[in-house]
């Protein structure tokens, strides 16, 4: 595949862009990117949403979201991707959500009803058009975000990829293809992987446009509490007039009135 030709649009222009490498005679996929756009975007996301999250925690998820959008550059663009990371110490989950065809990315924290379990998991749901969803689980040590992503390649992608982390927000991938130089590859450091342009083979494949979007709307939410609401209104509002429901995706904040849900089942035919 040559390098995309084609003219970036004025959207894609105010997206993050990654382009994919191939490293002959090494045999890897390699992408690098300084996600700091990305990340602007979050901010100004959890600034609207008046979502608060502690210093610790934001760096968990920011460290996921580079991660998890690497991983979905690496993918085709046919498929839907989300991952959910449960780790014990501390205790959390980080949900990270993809359109490798649309180049949507999100993600959110959890630290409460978080079960206490034996070991730090790796959930990823797969769904691509026409086909049934696929699900992986992988167990890992430790409370590192690229360490989870590199266990779940090794055990469940049956290729190994290893994850750099450049500066405070650029990050890297590198994934083993067919007779990759297995030595090379392990070998590897941060340094190495920035200096890959000047001392390897290196050759552009594509690029691909990347932006924190959710797609939630009032419609989705309602939607998504309307059987709560058939079956225990009073439970859903606890007496109160107005509820505030949280995307599960992104955490943005929803005001939704006792009004406004009799209005939506109504509508529905409920």
């Amino acid at each position: 595949m040559g390098e995309n030709s084609m003219s970036d649009t004025p959207e894609e222009n105010q997206r993050l862009s990654i382009v994919s490498n191939f490293v002959r005679e090494r045999n890897v996929l390699f992408a690098m990117a300084d996600f700091g756009a990305l990340y602007v975007d979050y901010y100004l996301h959890l600034k609207d949403h008046r979502v608060e999250i502690s210093a610790e925690n934001d760096q968990f998820l920011k460290t996921a979201l580079a991660i998890f959008a690497l991983h979905c550059v690496s993918r085709p663009r046919n498929e839907v991707l989300a991952w959910t990371i449960n780790f014990q110490e501390p205790l959390l989950n980080l949900f990270l959500g993809g359109d490798t065809e649309t180049g949507d990315v999100v993600g959110r924290l959890y630290t409460e009803n978080i079960k206490k379990a034996d070991e730090n998991v790796l959930y990823q749901e797969l769904a691509r058009k026409n086909r049934p969803l696929h699900r992986s689980v992988v167990a890992f040590d430790g409370a590192n975000v690229i360490a989870a992503a590199e266990e779940y390649y090794a055990r469940s992608e049956q290729r190994p990829a290893r994850f750099f982390q450049l500066d405070s927000e650029a990050f890297a991938i590198v994934a083993a293809h067919p007779d990759y130089d297995e030595s090379w590859f392990r070998g590897l450091h941060s340094q190495d992987v920035q200096a890959l342009h000047e001392k390897e083979d290196v050759h552009a494949l594509e690029t691909r446009h990347l932006r924190w979007h959710c797609g939630c709307n009032q419609k989705r939410i309602l939607k998504a509490i309307l059987p709560v609401w058939i079956q225990d209104p009073e439970g859903l509002f606890l007496n109160e007039e107005m509820i505030e429901v949280n995307c599960p995706r992104c955490a943005a904040k929803y005001r939704i009135s006792r009004e406004l849900m009799e209005a939506y089942s109504r509508d529905q035919g409920v």
